[in-house]
């Protein structure tokens, strides 16, 4: 098992003032980092790639996609520029060494038309991830899509469809994760949504229900490492939390109130949870 923290707790993109805390990161004992890859420019993650590695830092990314580059939009022209911006963010991660693209970017995060998913940008949402799959395979990068909750996404919400939509892309590179925060608000029960993707399930999101330290909300801790265990997931578990540390992130999260007592302490206690939750399984 891995164990890392998704760089969203600080920023929504990379800057030398980080590096100090990702020294702190590798001190307390985490094996990796999740990389926001917003600002698509490949040299810049390059160049992040030789200060990870220097640290000895693994790290997987994680994008979305917007209206404007929507791979299921009725206008071919914003589908096409989903699977480029896909595209861009795969050969961001190849350049970082990041091994895993997490995200829920099959569809426009936040953007909605008023109704459930049509049969066209079903097959729509298909015929765009199978581009992007290919592309990750030159690029060595697994796709790790995400269900995401009814009021940020009404293409996929639950863990069962996103594993009906991995298998319909039928990519060895197009895998799912498995996020305990959605999962929380969506799922009826925590075990059969493991259950039912467990066959594609490459990555996961250890999330608090209110978004802060691990552990110490309304989660089903216990059926979800109990049933990733019974499954044999063995990849990172990844930390997903959100603070007020920058006013971009506090409107795209809805936090609007201080979640933890500082950055350090979520992660400091965040992974003394996951790691005394694994000790006691595997």
């Amino acid at each position: 098992m891995k164990f890392g923290l998704n760089l969203l707790l600080w920023t929504g993109d990379l800057h030398e003032g980080l590096l100090p805390i990702l020294e702190q990161l590798k001190g307390m004992g985490y094996d990796g980092v999740e990389l926001p890859l917003f600002n698509l420019t490949v040299e810049k993650y390059a160049a992040w790639g030789k200060h990870l590695d220097n640290l000895g830092l693994g790290r997987t990314g994680v994008t979305v996609r917007g209206e404007e580059d929507n791979p299921i939009s009725s206008d071919a022209a914003r589908r096409a520029a989903g699977v480029a911006s896909n595209k861009r963010a795969i050969d961001c991660c190849q350049a970082a060494g990041c091994t895993h693209l997490a995200g829920p970017y099959h569809s426009a995060l936040g953007y909605f038309t008023g109704r459930g998913p049509t049969e066209d940008e079903w097959k729509w949402g298909v015929e765009s991830m199978t581009k992007v799959a290919e592309h990750a395979k030159q690029a060595g990068v697994t796709l790790c899509l995400e269900a995401v909750n009814r009021f940020e996404c009404y293409f996929i919400n639950t863990h069962s469809q996103l594993a009906r939509f991995a298998k319909e892309v039928n990519h060895p590179n197009c895998r799912v994760m498995y996020d305990t925060f959605h999962s929380n608000i969506e799922e009826k029960n925590t075990v059969e949504a493991i259950r039912s993707c467990a066959d594609v399930l490459a990555h996961v999101h250890i999330s608090e229900n209110d978004r802060s330290t691990p552990g110490s909300g309304n989660v089903r801790w216990k059926e979800t490492f109990d049933t990733l265990h019974e499954v044999g997931y063995d990849g990172y578990l990844m930390i997903e939390a959100f603070g007020l540390a920058l006013p971009e992130l506090v409107a795209a999260t809805r936090i609007w109130r201080k979640m933890h007592d500082s950055e350090e302490q979520l992660a400091r206690d965040g992974l003394a949870f996951m790691k005394s939750q694994v000790a006691a399984r595997w």
